[in-house]
């Protein structure tokens, strides 16, 4: 039986993070549906994932093997250490900028962006994400942080 190796390893490669989130659910009160705990979400998201894993693996048997194409370097160059920027700084500089040097860092990781282009998306999505979290659900990030001061 024939199984596209790509897509087998992308949904076994899914299975596992999802396993280990749930693992690490386990100390956190889960709570019921009306009660929701700490641990009741990323448990959740945990169970997708797992379960959106095993379709994307199922789904590969029977496919054609495809080849794998380069490491992207560019993306995982700029990707990651966005990520962790974000995990970083978000307390120091605010919700706003740092969603926005995380959103242009991470446009950079695709040859065609152009630079207006990556500009207005991340000024769009830092402006939405802090109407989504800080307005429309309260949650209690600063849009600027005290390493930003405005005179």
């Amino acid at each position: 039986m024939t199984a596209n190796r790509k897509d087998l390893i992308c949904g076994l490669v899914f299975v596992v993070i999802g396993l280990l989130f749930a693992v690490g659910t386990r100390d956190l009160d889960l709570g019921t549906a009306t009660r929701m705990g700490p641990g009741y979400f990323p448990l959740v998201l945990a169970g997708l994932l797992v379960v959106t894993g095993l379709i994307i693996a199922a789904r590969s048997f029977g496919q054609p093997d495809v080849e794998f194409g380069g490491i992207p370097w560019r993306a995982m160059l700029l990707i990651i250490p966005a990520t962790i920027f974000f995990g970083y700084a978000v307390r120091g500089v605010g919700l706003l900028p740092a969603i926005f040097i995380v959103a242009l860092a991470a446009s950079f990781a695709s040859r065609k962006m152009t630079v207006p282009l990556a500009f207005a998306l991340s000024a769009v999505l830092a402006v939405f994400c802090s109407l989504v979290f800080v307005t429309g659900l309260g949650l209690p990030i600063p849009l600027f942080g005290p390493w930003v001061r405005f005179w």
